[in-house]
């Protein structure tokens, strides 16, 4: 017998949205964040501008909250474009969203603040 798995749908985090032109954009992923699910809460590298999954313990901007990627990405061995919402109104499901392994309840808490003031609100 064989067992399907079915991973996130791209934007299937997303409850409601004001405009889909206002709220997402096309950002690129840096060079080796690796292959990216949609939901997946990002951060944005301070030099250069980049994005990348969230990652709390870094010190190179990408510890803040900056997004949540739209649909399936691949930057793992080049830099890639991809939507991204970042900035609301907008409601998205915290449920589906993907946070970094080993993240904590209060790097959780700071990062939905951060999307807070975007804009874009967890429920």
């Amino acid at each position: 017998m064989t067992t399907l798995t079915e991973g996130p749908h791209a934007g299937g985090f997303l409850v409601w949205e004001v405009a889909r032109d206002y709220t997402r954009e096309t950002v690129v992923l840096a060079s080796g964040a690796g292959k990216i699910d949609p939901g997946t809460v990002l951060g944005r590298i301070t030099t250069g501008g980049k994005f990348v999954p969230l990652a709390p313990a870094a010190s190179n901007g990408s510890q803040n909250a900056a997004g949540i990627l739209w649909g399936k990405a691949d930057a793992t061995d080049a830099d890639a474009a991809a939507v991204a919402v970042l900035r609301g109104p907008a409601l998205v499901n915290r449920h589906e969203l993907v946070w970094p392994a080993g993240a904590t309840e209060p790097q959780i808490a700071a990062a939905t603040a951060a999307l807070a003031a975007l804009g874009i609100l967890l429920r």
